[in-house]
């Protein structure tokens, strides 16, 4: 990992962001990059309104200054950072926790830019544990939903979400097809969100050895 790089991404994605703009604020070192950036713009001057996607965002805004309000109908742009991301904007997100509140901003999102390092680039994603938020009363039942769909969940020890919930990390096969298990996690009772990011994504700006990289849906690398 590399915080030059991830500074850098961050600053290529803000350069998106316009005066009175409802903006998504990821979850994450990299996104924490972008909040900074996005406090220093407005100081400047900039004029925006945010919504968090953490408790932890949520302090940093403040702290940096950015006006937050609460989730809105539609969002304009959401800047946030990623796991695992592949050419195809597939990403796989949730190591902070935080992928549910970031799923219902994704889909509240007009555009969603995904920001990171290019360690976090992969050809295919699934490398990562995809992490599953889980009711308490409903863990066990989940888990062993999930071991059913050829997973290998972990319980994520001492950890509990922004919403009192437990997070159940898992291995799957590397040939498993995402967007059929993406289908079948979400038909699980009890099991209230995932960090597979399928669709959500518009565009990533990618950085390695101080050189920003776009990927955009739909036209490829530029």
């Amino acid at each position: 990992m590399n915080d030059t790089d991830k500074r850098l991404a961050a600053l290529a994605a803000i350069e998106e962001v316009r005066a009175g703009m409802v903006v998504g604020l990821g979850t994450g070192s990299t996104a924490a990059f972008a909040i900074e950036a996005l406090g220093e713009r407005v100081r400047g001057g900039l004029t925006i309104s945010a919504v968090a996607t953490s408790l932890a965002t949520e302090h940093h805004a403040r702290a940096v200054g950015i006006r937050l309000i609460d989730l809105p109908a539609e969002i304009d742009l959401t800047i946030d950072g990623a796991d695992e991301i592949d050419d195809d904007l597939r990403a796989i997100k949730g190591a902070g926790g935080a992928m549910l509140r970031e799923k219902v901003v994704a889909a509240a999102s007009k555009r969603m830019l995904v920001i990171a390092d290019e360690s976090k680039r992969v050809a295919r994603i699934g490398a990562a544990r995809i992490p599953v938020e889980t009711l308490p009363f409903a863990q066990a039942f989940v888990a062993a939903r999930l071991e059913k769909l050829g997973g290998t969940p972990v319980l994520r020890a001492g950890f509990a979400t922004d919403q009192g919930n437990g997070i159940l990390d898992c291995r799957f096969a590397a040939d498993t097809d995402m967007a059929i298990l993406a289908a079948e996690i979400d038909a699980i009772p009890g099991a209230l969100g995932h960090g597979l990011f399928l669709a959500e994504v518009d565009a990533a700006y990618i950085a390695a050895n101080g050189v920003v990289t776009r990927l955009e849906r739909g036209t490829g690398t530029r």
